[in-house]
Parts: structure tokens; C-alpha cells; sequence
């Protein structure tokens, strides 16, 4: 019984995995031919997609209602989904990582990034933003930061702390339990800030 329970919640995840794979791709190549597009045009497509990405929040939500497997298993991509309904993560590829807990595919793209900022492929402002959200997307998995990447979220602190507040702050005002909404995502926004914090529930 057992092992047909995980079996049946490693295809529901995968299933869940493969529905915001196709947002996230909506959203990407929504940027990528932005200037094909015309303000309103682009504008009305976002709106779209964002909205099925509440509808798909809110699916999630009740899929892992009152069951603490689940939770544990989606907590990560559900909180990735209210970073991009927020827009406080603005880059589709870094919250399909961040869903997924792929650090190493976060990092690999940051390597990458460095590279494109140093032969001018990358504008200093949209690097500075990716940047900072793969910084707290690695946080936010446990990963050890260096010096350098922590002296960099130090020096852009009130982007990056806001996120996570303007996440809980969305989610509260939509949900039929403000209090344990508030409780989750107040526990997140502490530990993203100092990972060594544990808040009693």
C-alpha cells in the first residue's frame, strides 16, 4: 500500500511538474517576442497566463490541503507559482528551477549569465535582477551562499526581502484561512532572511 501511495504521488507530481512547465514556457515565450507585440497585446497575453497560474494555485492548494506528504512535496512549487502571480520572480526559466529544487541548474545559469554580462550580451540591470532572484531561489533550497553572492543580496536588500512578504500579502487575500496562510509564509519569509531562524507553529 505503501509503495502504490508513493508511486501515485510521484506521477502527481510529475503531472503537476509538466502543467507549469507549460505556463512557464507561455511566459518565456510571451518575453521572448514581446517586441513582435504590440503593449496591449502583450499585456492582455500576461494577464492570461498569470490568471491561469492563479487557477493552477488554487488547484494546488486543494490538492495538498490536510495531507502532510503533499506538502512537503509542493510547498516549493507552490511558493515558486506565488512568486510569478506576484511578479516579485520575473523570469520563468529561475521559477521552473525554483519549483523543481534544481541548485545545480540555478547555478549552471548563473555561470552562464556572468559570461553573457562580460561580453555585453546581458544589460547590467536585467542581469542585476535574474541574479538577485537565483540568489534567494538558492536560499530559499538550502544553499550554502558565497561571501560575494551574500554581499550582493546585502547590497540589493529591499528587493530582494520584499518578495516573499508581497507573496503572503497576494495569497492571504485570497485565501478562506488567512491565519494559516499567514503562519506558512511568514515561517518562509523568516527563514529566507536568516536561514538558521525556526519559528514555532
Amino acid at each position: 500500500m505503501a509503495s502504490r501511495g508513493t508511486t501515485e504521488t510521484t506521477k502527481l507530481r510529475q503531472n503537476l511538474e509538466e502543467q507549469l512547465d507549460r505556463l512557464m514556457q507561455q511566459l518565456q515565450d510571451l518575453e521572448e517576442c514581446r517586441e513582435e507585440l504590440d503593449t496591449d497585446e502583450y499585456e492582455e497575453t500576461k494577464k492570461e497566463t498569470l490568471e491561469q497560474l492563479s487557477e493552477f494555485n488554487d488547484s494546488l492548494q486543494k490538492i495538498m490541503s490536510g495531507n502532510m506528504t503533499l506538502v512537503d512535496e509542493l510547498s516549493g512549487m507552490q511558493l515558486a507559482i506565488q512568486a510569478a502571480i506576484s511578479q516579485a520572480f520575473k523570469t520563468p526559466e529561475v521559477i521552473r528551477m525554483f519549483a523543481k529544487k534544481q541548485p545545480g541548474q540555478l547555478r549552471t545559469r548563473l555561470g552562464e549569465m556572468d559570461r553573457d554580462l562580460m561580453v555585453g550580451k546581458l544589460g547590467r540591470d536585467l542581469y542585476t535582477q535574474q541574479k538577485g532572484e537565483i540568489l534567494t531561489a538558492l536560499r530559499k533550497l538550502g544553499e550554502k551562499l558565497t561571501p560575494e553572492e551574500e554581499a550582493f543580496l546585502a547590497e540589493n536588500d529591499r528587493e530582494i526581502r520584499f518578495w516573499p512578504w508581497q507573496a503572503w500579502r497576494w495569497e492571504a487575500q485570497r485565501s478562506e484561512n488567512m491565519e494559516h496562510t499567514r503562519q506558512n509564509f511568514l515561517h518562509d519569509y523568516v527563514a529566507l532572511l536568516s536561514p538558521d531562524v525556526i519559528l514555532e507553529q
